[in-house]
């Protein structure tokens, strides 16, 4: 590695801690202060923090593998997130969370399902899902940037005892860039994490132009037409996937057909049905909910979450795409022909590609810029997940009078802790792409039933939703434990076929499971009381099934009206993901120079971008607040 690429990261990494640590006084006036900023920091801030903490390392690599080898309609893998529930956000459910004026996920729970036993217990359990999600993820992060600074850095970190390895080079890499991210996160709260991320996004943006720069101007449009097939640029599908893969390429169609989505139309089907559910659930209890929380105001809520959906998709997809066309011209030919192709081939095609094929100085640019996405999205968990552990947990069964110095002091404890275990289950993971199933699929799959139901009915109870998130989170777990140990299940038993069933058909199930326990758990259990409905209802004001309570105020207040507006919110979502869908293909097929179909991805971003300014934006203006 060059002189200069390494100067380069050892000046981002000074220059990063060193902002983190020095804003960090403004985080020690309280909790409030701590994990929200004291609600004081623009939206346009947090929308570039949030739109940061969205730009990770691993996710980089997971999509740039699945671009590599499915092509432009890859896209439609994100929306396993689902990365459209950021346009249900933008569109209404930024404006219900933020009139709570609360500070955390779970806290907010209680303003649904009041602060008795029932609505202790769906508060309790909600803090617990943020806290696993929180771990989830750092494992995740730990698995990606330990497998990405390995095949970049020249050093090999091996830690020996004897003849026994304890530490491989990928994890000794991984336990060092935790440490130095942890630092600056865990001292300065919310206000370091805010600051470094918008640091961190013009870092990003800066490395996406030049790597599409340099490989518009490498590659020429015969290498790229060498490789790509019509196929490859559809965005248009049939129920099975043929794949798109001739000649000596080959290959990556077999790799295809072993990933479990060779029924494509199937695939999308279930994406869509769990994302619909997902999105109206709202973001769950982590650092999107902490972004809009810590706003200033609901209108200031609804501009930060469409200026996330704006400043994300393009820049990233540009880096994307530039990688992906590099690793076309020049990896895919040795790869094809490499015998026993595999999954975690396609997860290091990210850094092969920045090794031996970007210029000096440009290298060091791109490895800060991810460098700078890892750290963005670890930090923005680290700060997050510590709030349900301190301010849901420990503050309100535990310790509830306490100075707000004890309070940031357990604030740095639990952040070590998520920390800790979060590394440790990472150790344990078989790759980036059997976490982010789990997470997207089995793990937020036993979120949705029961959040999705908060919003909508209003004799859903705590009872129900502990019920409904703990059914839910217990079929997720043993998903995870039989994906994880399919490799000991003797093949051809029940146990082995189960294990072979890719997360996203799992769904369903946990969807059916969690749905069960919410009815049951809401049908044998007394209703909420009343006043907690009323002040939830008239403070929020969800559509839905709110009948019963919007009778009630109505006879109190002859001047209250309900939410008639979920037709055209549901309008509205459609336009959006078509809008959030034009920015990701937009970039993609300007990379591959196929200039119709990108001049049409831009009409479509200009057309839905005007739709949505007259029917969402001009909404969000007459909020009076």
């Amino acid at each position: 590695m060059n002189i200069i690429d390494v100067s380069i990261i050892v000046i981002y990494v000074v220059l990063t801690l060193g902002v983190g640590i020095w804003i960090s006084k403004r985080a020690s006036k309280g909790l409030d202060s701590y994990f929200l900023g004291g609600k004081s920091i623009k939206w346009y801030y947090l929308g570039l923090s949030n739109g940061s903490g969205m730009f990770d390392i691993s996710g980089t690599a997971w999509m740039v593998g699945i671009l590599f080898l499915y092509g432009v309609k890859s896209f439609m893998f994100m929306w396993i997130w689902p990365i459209w529930n950021q346009i249900f956000i933008m569109i209404f459910l930024a404006a219900w969370i933020r009139r709570s004026n609360i500070m955390t996920g779970s806290e907010w729970i209680l303003t649904r399902f009041g602060d008795d036993k029932a609505g202790r217990s769906s508060h309790l359990i909600v803090a617990i899902f943020a806290i696993v999600a929180s771990i989830g993820f750092i494992a995740y992060f730990f698995e990606g940037v330990g497998k990405f600074m390995t095949i970049i850095l020249p050093w090999d970190l091996t830690l020996m005892m004897g003849q026994s390895v304890v530490l491989t080079s990928d994890q000794s890499y991984a336990l060092i860039i935790i440490f130095l991210t942890t630092i600056y996160t865990i001292k300065g709260g919310m206000f370091s994490v805010v600051a470094t991320e918008v640091l961190q996004y013009g870092i990003m943006v800066i490395a996406g132009i030049l790597i599409a720069a340099y490989a518009f101007v490498t590659v020429t449009d015969i290498e790229i037409n060498n490789v790509l097939s019509a196929e490859w640029g559809n965005i248009m599908f049939g129920w099975e996937l043929e794949g798109s893969w001739t000649g000596k390429y080959e290959a990556f169609n077999d790799l295809i057909d072993t990933q479990g989505y060779k029924m494509f139309g199937a695939f999308i089907g279930m994406s869509l049905f769990k994302g619909f559910f997902a999105s109206i659930a709202g973001p769950t209890p982590s650092y999107d909910m902490q972004r809009i929380l810590s706003t200033r105001s609901v209108k200031e809520a609804a501009y930060m979450s469409g200026f996330t959906n704006l400043v994300l998709f393009i820049p990233r997809y540009l880096l994307i795409g530039g990688i992906v066309i590099l690793g076309l011209v020049f990896i895919a030919p040795e790869m094809a022909a490499s015998s026993g192709l595999s999954w975690e081939e396609l997860e290091v095609v990210l850094p092969k590609v920045i090794n031996n094929h970007v210029p000096v100085g440009i290298k060091g640019l791109l490895l800060a810029g991810l460098l700078a996405a890892f750290m963005s999205t670890f930090s923005a968990f680290v700060n997050s997940g510590p709030a349900y552990i301190v301010n849901d947990i420990y503050k309100k069964y535990f310790k509830p009078e306490a100075p707000a110095k004890h309070y940031i002091k357990a604030s740095h404890l639990a952040s070590f802790a998520i920390v800790i275990v979060g590394v440790i289950m990472g150790f344990f993971a078989d790759s980036i792409n059997s976490l982010t199933l789990w997470i997207t699929s089995a793990l937020y799959g036993g979120y949705v039933a029961a959040n999705f139901l908060k919003w909508v009915w209003w004799r859903f109870n705590g009872w129900g939703y502990f019920w409904g998130m703990t059914s839910g989170l217990i079929i997720a777990t043993l998903q995870f434990l039989l994906d994880q140990n399919k490799a000991n299940f003797e093949v051809g038993t029940w146990l082995y076929d189960l294990a072979q069933i890719p997360a996203i058909y799992v769904f369903p199930i946990i969807f059916f499971v969690s749905v069960l326990g919410s009815f049951l758990g809401t049908w044998l259990t007394p209703a909420t009381s009343m006043e907690t409905l009323k002040s939830f209802y008239s403070n929020v004001r969800p559509w839905g099934w709110w009948n019963p309570v919007y009778k009630v105020l109505k006879i109190e207040d002859e001047s209250f009206e309900k939410n008639n507006d979920f037709i055209k919110d549901m309008i509205n979502c459609v336009i959006g993901v078509i809008w959030q869908s034009s920015m990701i293909v937009l970039p993609i097929y300007f990379m591959i120079r196929d200039y119709p179909k990108a001049l049409w991805a831009l009409l479509v971003f200009a057309i839905t971008s005007i739709v949505l300014k007259f029917t969402w934006l001009d909404k969000v203006r007459k909020y009076k607040n």
